[in-house]
């Protein structure tokens, strides 16, 4: 059967293309399910309203959510909960470490929630998290932070950690920096971002997402990835945008699978040195295949 891909779609979203249909996966659910509530754990996969969960949790993988479920920042296409958010639970890098250790992961993905009320922005807490799992299992990690409200000094805070992979996601093109993230963060600070990881961690590859569909032509959007990779971006993720509920800003346009195909060939051809392209793909999507050097990770 085909599952519909958002839970809250509007009556106008309700007519996707064909594309935008999949099977439900079976098996492995409930599992994820109760270990993760067991350890009192977010997932991005749940707040984002991801249409993968389904299948990831299938195969007893997620991407937890650390520094609460509530983020400082109203970015218009994210569902995930808005406002002023309680403090750290000092016990959660653990509880991770835990998870990841029961669902018998060997790639554990973790992103947060921005914390522009903390000092460092939550970069410790994200330290403490990766130094958790990797003391209680062999899994290699990857993170997914916020931009730390612009500081580079918690940029080298998480990257004492030393994680496998460090991912930021630039979301979109410069022209829609305002309308699809608010004021912060600029496209400069996103490229300050790589620029920094490159001069400063080389050896940790480097990688960012973008979502599709949100209004950018193709031009800049291969202008965007251009400068993206000469500032040290090395792996890329391109995804369809899809409305999580009518509380976000609207679907511009949905991209067929074979203009993702050329997308990733020019990609490539720019520069990336992996890049996953696809309909439902998303920046921790296969993210265990991804770090292997798999290139089959389209969504």
């Amino acid at each position: 059967m085909n599952e519909p891909l958002q839970p809250d779609q509007t009556a106008e979203e309700e007519r996707l293309p064909r594309w935008l249909k999949r099977k439900i996966p079976k098996g492995g659910l409930g599992k994820t399910d109760r270990i993760l509530e067991e350890q009192g754990l977010e997932t991005v996969c749940h707040h984002a309203r991801c249409p993968n969960r389904m299948e990831c949790f299938s195969k007893r993988t997620a991407t937890f959510l650390i520094l609460g479920d509530t983020c400082t920042r109203s970015c218009a296409f994210c569902s995930i909960n808005k406002g002023l958010p309680g403090p750290i639970d000092p016990d959660e890098p653990y509880r991770v470490a835990r998870a990841v250790e029961k669902l018998g992961l060997r790639h554990a993905v973790i992103t947060a929630v921005t914390r522009d009320d903390l000092p460092d922005g939550g970069a410790d807490h994200f330290r403490r998290t990766v130094l958790a799992v990797r003391k209680r299992t062999g899994a290699t990690v990857e993170v997914l932070p916020s931009d730390f409200g612009g500081s580079l000094e918690a940029v080298d805070r998480l990257l004492a950690a030393r994680p496998e992979v460090y991912a930021y996601n630039a979301e979109t093109i410069p022209r829609l920096y305002r309308p699809v993230r608010g004021v912060r963060p600029q496209f400069t600070e996103t490229l300050a971002i790589f620029r920094h990881l490159k001069k400063n961690a080389p050896s940790i590859p480097t990688k960012t997402g973008l979502i599709l569909g949100l209004g950018e032509t193709t031009d800049e959007l291969l202008d965007w990835l251009a400068e993206l990779r000469e500032a040290g971006a090395r792996w890329l993720t391109l995804g369809q945008y899809l409305r999580p509920s009518a509380a976000q800003m609207k679907v511009v346009r949905y991209v067929p699978p074979e203009e993702f195909d050329r997308l990733k060939e020019q990609a490539l051809a720019i520069g990336f040195e992996q890049v996953a392209a696809g309909p439902f793909v998303r920046s921790s999507y296969h993210a265990a295949e991804f770090l292997a050097g798999e290139t089959d990770c389209d969504g």
